[in-house]
């Protein structure tokens, strides 16, 4: 597996370099990839089936100047700032097996993912919900995906430094929640992991078997999503 730890300089071309790395290796078969990635500013993301006005304190994100998104996957939305480790995995879809079925690739990868931290912190790690990470109960990653035809993006955020308070203010504590959240506050339901993002990175690598690769990046598919999906409003609100 290829390995790519590259942070973008927009929160627009993060978000767009997920679904072109996806949609080339759909075209071209050019083999899977794990790649890192970490915010430069506070934006909201929005999954992709959610309602801006329902999920995201807009007046506040206006106020203060925070960029409202709309991802390429599924899930809830988000706040995405500085100490928020992302991940992308673009893996092939097999005949059968785990990662045949939607469920079965969430349960295999977060499984995995569970050992890896569980191993760090000697402590237990839980999958619950739809696609989340738990410690005593309080979530410190969320995941999604999105599927294709051949190739599969299932990504998702680490939290270990962020400033869970600031989520408070942009947004608020969604309908849509799973059961074990129990109506909690982000800063009652949420937990930074105490770990660096280096060595989330090092596990995660290591497990995929992941190794850097003198790989070409999709640049003008890149510019094209983002000009014609990511940075615009009809995207973001579904206009």
């Amino acid at each position: 597996m290829n390995l790519l730890d590259l942070s973008c300089p927009s929160p627009e071309e993060n978000l767009a370099l997920d679904e072109a790395l996806l949609l080339r290796a759909e075209e071209e078969d050019t083999g899977e990839t794990l790649r890192f990635w970490e915010p430069g500013a506070v934006f909201v993301v929005l999954g992709y089936s959610r309602r801006a006005e329902e999920e995201v304190l807009l007046d506040r994100c206006a106020t203060d100047g925070i960029p409202v998104l709309r991802r390429y996957s599924g899930g809830g939305t988000v706040l995405q700032s500085r100490g928020c480790l992302n991940y992308s995995l673009v893996m092939r879809i097999p005949k059968d097996g785990p990662h045949s079925t939607i469920r079965g690739t969430t349960a295999s990868i977060l499984g995995l993912h569970a050992g890896v931290i569980q191993f760090l912190l000697r402590t237990t790690v839980e999958v619950r919900g739809e696609s989340d990470l738990t410690i005593n109960g309080k979530k410190c990653s969320g995941n999604a995906q999105r599927r294709l035809s051949k190739y599969l993006l299932f990504h998702g955020t680490f939290l270990f430094n962020a400033d869970i308070t600031r989520m408070e203010r942009y947004l608020p504590i969604p309908a849509r929640q799973p059961a074990y959240r129990k109506q909690r506050s982000h800063h009652d339901f949420l937990i930074n992991l105490p770990l660096s993002a280096e060595d989330i990175k090092d596990a995660l690598a290591r497990s995929w078997n992941a190794v850097e690769k003198n790989v070409t990046l999709p640049a003008d598919r890149l510019e094209e999503l983002v000009r014609t999906r990511y940075a615009r409003k009809e995207w973001t609100y579904r206009l």
